[in-house]
């Protein structure tokens, strides 16, 4: 059966990576502290969603789960590698003829 990303997971990882952004911009421009304390916190509670919601995946391979943990673009190469799984795993049956 072939591995499908979850939609939940490619939000994740898509907020994970804008938050990383933004808190990356934020430090080496203005430094604001409340930029700081709002993205802080999302950009971590987007990293863990991400590295559980791949974890829980049963059908996913132990490479994906591993790319998971990879901070800011984890979720990602995850959902890359999961739609590579996705494609390369499903190979039409040969048919031999009677």
């Amino acid at each position: 059966m072939p591995v499908r990303s979850p939609r939940h997971l490619s939000v994740a990882a898509r907020a994970e990576l804008v938050s990383l952004i933004v808190l990356l911009a934020n430090l080496f421009t203005v430094h604001l502290k409340p930029v700081s304390s709002l993205t802080g916190p999302a950009h971590g509670c987007a990293y863990l969603f991400v590295v559980i919601a791949t974890w829980r995946l049963n059908q996913a391979p132990a490479a994906t789960k591993v790319l998971a943990i990879v901070p800011g673009i984890g979720g990602l190469l995850a959902l890359r590698q999961l739609d590579r799984v996705d494609t390369v795993g499903v190979q039409p049956e040969k048919v031999i003829p009677s």
